[in-house]
């Protein structure tokens, strides 16, 4: 038998296997995706009184232990943070957890954070740039700083700047400069640079002046290239003065301009309207380098965007004079400025000159130059223009078409105007509104229905949306006052073709009123009740107004009791004109309920419906004092008193206050001229007869609570109604 084998406890060693590790030793961190972190001493001993702290070793802290919780779905709104720790380094990937884990900054932080041994500014510029809270980061970068024998570099630094910025903090960012040299380390250019780019791209001018002055506090000298990007912040963002007071500086420091300097000051001060100065700049720039095309058209574009035609033309005076040949964007952007300037004649000389110099010439200025000559009322020349843009090998678009339909119908050229329309229509232009109401408009004014509706015909034929167009047509004739009584013979003349629908009336029934036409809106109004259309809102909303008008306010309630049975809310003009109405048939009442639910059921109601509340409630102290001083202050605010206003000192003084409160308050109105004598003898005794109203009610009430009518009703009583 073989001798018995005896079980000897394996020794580890460095060759053998994992050696004890200690306290002292730096600890070693799988990688991967990390979740909750767990730790474990195996010297841990267990006591029947209490548990000590195991020691922290970041080995048992493994992301692939299947006790902890796998990373979030990319659903969840952290699954961004795990994917930006993919790729930091393990220890960066631990720290970031911890912040993420707590939320916020704690003793649990600093505790996670104390279970390493030290962080390096390597790990702390690592972290800095990816963290999302400012505040965290803050207490994390001045906690690093507190560490043993640690000093930040530049590196940590900026990327401490940065992550200020990017969570909107950069007016903290700017005091890093001030942070650096409290800890012995003095900023250098870079740290300025740093913080010019970040307000430079988020259009921060102000804050770009402001570190530009830190820097020289500092003593720091800026180079070419960073005093160049400074002034170009300054300029995008409308600081010309402070821009050229950073160029005085400039000079003053000895630094030399190059191209870009001065592009960048010509630019700013042309934006600014000041070419007197730009030009000199010109003059100083031609010493270090002539100025190119590009320079010249950039200055002319951004003249013209400014509408300083002027500028432009001096501007290519001084470039004829540097012997600067233009090329075709020049002309384009000179030619198209001077075309949208009204200056139209200008601009065809340049073209003329592009003609003589054999220059391609795009459709785009042929297009400027038409729409130009067709505004000026030079059709012709216009006419001119498309037959050598044909010619030239181009294909005019439907934008050149519509200019040229335009011209020729306000020149009454309406059948030239029909053959270009059908060359759209033969070309495949697809024709538009645009395109057809000129030629609309001119049959109108010159009686030409048949030619109109022949229009119609053809325009369906195409596809159009006759009646939408025709609601368009109509909204622009009634425009102009004098047009208003031919769109409504163009529409008698379209009622028997069956072009006609509720938005046309509406249209002619508000223009109608408009211009004083009361009683022909009427009758359009009556015309559309008697036709198979039902009117809308619109359409009872301009009735109201028109009844009211003729001091109808009978049918004007008419109208509205048909809007609210459509459960609508009619015209806020509606609900002013009803109110006047009722106020002076002395229906208070009726008034205060349409003011109450006019301020209920629109967003900005009128000032004086506000005001006419506001005096009901202030009537409520009995005091005429108070209700003048409220009545003053509408006057100031610009809204003299009307009938409603005198309605509600009624109104309020009949149902909280006195008859002779109500008289102070006419009294006070006559002194200050607000009222005539006449008008006040007529509101007293509307005063009276409302608050004789208002106590036969509160009897008739009384009454009817007690059960007292039948007793009342036998002697015949004259307050019951009959």
């Amino acid at each position: 038998m073989p001798p018995p084998q005896t079980t000897v406890p394996k020794a580890f060693n460095f060759i053998s296997g994992h050696r004890k590790p200690t306290h002292n030793h730096r600890p070693t961190l799988h990688g991967g995706l990390f979740t909750n972190r767990q730790t474990h001493n195996p010297n841990q001993t267990h006591h029947h009184h209490h548990h000590p702290t195991p020691t922290f070793t970041l080995q048992n802290w493994t992301p692939q232990d299947p006790l902890t919780t796998p990373p979030p779905p990319p659903q969840s709104p952290s699954h961004h943070f795990f994917a930006v720790a993919q790729t930091l380094s393990p220890i960066a990937r631990y720290i970031t957890d911890s912040f993420r884990k707590h939320k916020h900054w704690g003793p649990q932080v600093v505790a996670d954070l104390n279970k390493l041994r030290r962080v390096t500014p390597k790990l702390v510029a690592e972290v800095l740039k990816v963290e999302s809270d400012p505040v965290i980061a803050s207490k994390f970068f001045h906690w690093a700083g507190k560490q043993k024998g640690y000093r930040h570099d530049f590196a940590s630094y900026n990327a401490f700047a940065y992550c200020l910025n990017r969570n909107n903090r950069f007016r903290a960012a700017d005091q890093v400069p001030e942070m650096m040299s409290m800890q012995g380390k003095p900023p250098t250019e870079k740290q300025f640079e740093i913080l010019i780019r970040m307000h430079s791209d988020n259009n921060r001018g102000l804050r770009v002046y402001y570190v530009y002055e830190k820097m020289l506090k500092f003593g720091v000298k800026p180079r070419v290239f960073l005093y160049n990007r400074i002034m170009d912040a300054l300029v995008k963002t409308g600081h010309v003065d402070l821009c050229m007071s950073v160029y005085n500086d400039f000079k003053k420091g000895g630094s030399a301009e190059e191209g870009v300097t001065f592009m960048i000051l010509i630019k700013g001060l042309c934006k600014a309207g000041r070419v007197e100065e730009a030009i000199g700049l010109v003059d100083r720039m031609r010493k270090l380098c002539k100025p190119d095309v590009f320079a010249y058209t950039a200055m002319i574009r951004i003249l013209v965007s400014e509408g300083d035609l002027d500028g432009c033309l001096r501007v290519w005076k001084e470039m004829e004079r540097d012997k600067v040949q233009p090329d075709v964007m020049a002309y384009a952007t000179l030619v198209t400025g001077l075309c949208k300037g009204n200056r139209v004649d200008k601009g065809y000389e340049f073209f003329n000159q592009m003609k003589e110099k054999r220059y391609l010439i795009d459709r785009a200025i042929y297009g400027s130059l038409i729409e130009g000559f067709v505004n000026d009322g030079k059709v012709g020349t216009a006419c001119e223009l498309l037959e050598d843009l044909i010619n030239s090998g181009y294909r005019a678009d439907l934008v050149i078409y519509n200019h040229l339909i335009k011209g020729l119908c306000n020149a009454k050229h309406a059948s030239k105007a029909h053959k270009l329309f059908t060359v759209t229509v033969e070309e495949d232009l697809k024709p538009d509104f645009e395109t057809v109401n000129p030629m609309l408009v001119c049959y109108a004014e010159s009686r030409k229905f048949y030619e109109f509706s022949k229009l119609l015909e053809q325009m369906e034929s195409l596809g159009f949306d006759v009646i939408h167009d025709l609601v368009k047509f109509f909204s622009l004739m009634v425009g102009e006052k004098d047009r208003v009584i031919t769109a409504l013979d163009v529409f008698d003349n379209l009622k028997p073709k069956g072009y006609c629908g509720v938005s046309i009336y509406n249209i002619l029934i508000g223009a109608l009123y408009e211009s004083g036409e009361v009683k022909k809106a009427l009758s359009l109004f009556q015309e559309l009740k008697e036709s198979k259309t039902e009117p809308d809102l619109c359409t009872y909303s301009n009735a109201v107004l028109c009844y009211v008008n003729l001091g109808d306010i009978h049918e004007a309630c008419s109208c509205y009791n048909k809007i609210k049975d459509m459960s609508l809310v009619m015209s806020v003009d509606a609900y002013v004109f009803l109110v006047k109405g009722l106020c002076k048939i002395g229906e208070i009442d009726s008034a205060s309920v349409l003011v109450r639910e006019c301020l209920a059921n629109v967003t900005s109601g009128p000032r004086e419906f506000k005001y006419f509340l506001r005096i009901i409630h202030t009537c409520r102290s009995n005091d005429a004092d108070k209700v003048m001083v409220v009545i003053n202050e509408m006057v100031q605010d610009g809204c003299p008193p009307d009938d409603v206003i005198y309605c509600a000192v009624i109104s309020g003084m009949c149902q909280y206050g006195t008859i002779e409160e109500g008289r102070k308050v006419f009294s006070s109105m006559r002194e200050c001229k607000m009222v005539t004598e006449s008008d006040l003898v007529v509101y007293d005794d509307l005063l009276i007869d409302h608050m004789k109203k208002k106590t036969a009610d509160l009897v008739l009430s009384g009454l009817k609570f007690f059960r007292l009518e039948s007793k009342l009703k036998a002697k015949g009583s004259s307050l019951l109604p009959s």
